[in-house]
């Protein structure tokens, strides 16, 4: 069964870069993972579902009310440089170590 990890931000346009990157890192380690972004005005509707929530740094403002939120999910922070240079590998094992809890 694929995770599904939901990648939160302003306005989607970086993660979703970020996205496709994680996907072909995820796809090379022969893992299942189903990875979308959303902007933080349509969390609820993407979220219900997740796996592991992971809010851009542009909305980390929103971190404890995101946990409050989804209390049974693991929520995080994406790593401000792994975003800037759109590094999917270092994402990906943001998640990993996650579930590996």
């Amino acid at each position: 069964m694929a995770v599904k990890v939901v990648l939160c931000c302003a306005n989607g346009f970086t993660t979703t870069m970020l996205c496709k990157k994680i996907r072909e890192e995820a796809e090379k380690q022969g893992l299942e993972m189903e990875v979308g972004a959303w902007p933080m005005t349509e969390l609820d509707s993407a979220a219900s579902d997740a796996d592991v929530i992971l809010l851009g740094p542009q909305v980390r403002f929103n971190l404890q009310k995101v946990k409050k939120a989804y209390p049974d999910k693991p929520v995080l922070l994406i790593d401000s440089r792994a975003l800037a240079f759109i590094d999917g590998a270092a994402v990906l094992e943001q998640i990993k170590g996650e579930l590996d809890k």
